[in-house]
């Protein structure tokens, strides 16, 4: 079995939903919902916390995550990319002597997230040899790339595909997805040394749309709350 570490990254300092990290969503921090599903998870070696906050980190220790050091603030601005978070965690842990084949990525903002949702990507993962795996959701025919276009510069419309004309019919469109966000599973060595969080050989785990939210604003965690109080 290959060794897996559970990251969830909570930095301080949202501006969309202030706090929105440690704010209750229907009675319990937004970050406890991550912390459940994947301390629950049966493929995960090690779950760790990564952020540059004191009390993010306090509610993510009550939670039952580890926190086995802070984040440095460059790395927890508004604008800072994922993937030199997760090299910062994988680095660290490493030169503390820990060793891990591939990081599993779980942003607390994807509350309705299930351990069965982690565990399907990670044995999907390890039994394809992927280089990733992520959570996927379908996208709706009008937005399937064979009808979607471009403009160009002198105001024509391509097809997205590049091809000269659309499929006619919605029964002969290819199936299409999006990233859902709530899982991404990636090889450590195409965090570390291909510096992406895909590489090349990217598979899907495709998820209910019903029981999926991203929540960036006010209207997100709203939708959040209303989706709990129907999938609890």
């Amino acid at each position: 079995m290959i060794r897996v570490l559970g990251l969830i990254p909570a930095r301080g300092g949202s501006k969309g939903v202030p706090g929105k990290n440690i704010k209750l969503l229907a009675g319990k921090p937004l970050l406890a919902y991550t912390a459940a599903a994947a301390l629950a998870a049966q493929h995960l070696s090690r779950v760790v916390l990564s952020t540059d906050d004191e009390q993010i980190a306090a509610v993510g220790r009550a939670c039952g995550i580890e926190v086995p050091f802070l984040r440095p603030a460059e790395l927890a601005q508004d604008h800072s990319p994922t993937l030199p978070v997760v090299q910062h965690a994988l680095r660290t842990l490493e030169a503390a002597g820990e060793q891990f084949d591939a990081v599993c990525l779980l942003q607390p903002t994807n509350p309705l997230r299930r351990a069965v949702d982690i565990d399907a990507c990670i044995t999907l993962f390890e039994r394809e040899q992927a280089d990733s795996v992520v959570t996927v959701l379908p996208v709706p025919a009008e937005y399937n790339p064979h009808w979607v276009y471009f403009r160009a510069a002198d105001g024509s419309l391509r097809l997205s595909t590049g091809e000269s004309t659309p499929i006619p019919r919605r029964q002969a469109l290819p199936p299409a997805f999006h990233r859902e966000g709530s899982v991404y599973v990636t090889r450590r060595d195409v965090i570390l040394e291909e510096n992406s969080l895909y590489g090349q050989r990217v598979l899907g785990v495709e998820l209910d749309p019903a029981r999926s939210v991203n929540i960036d604003t006010p209207d997100d965690w709203a939708h959040a709350e209303a989706l709990l109080q129907t999938t609890g």
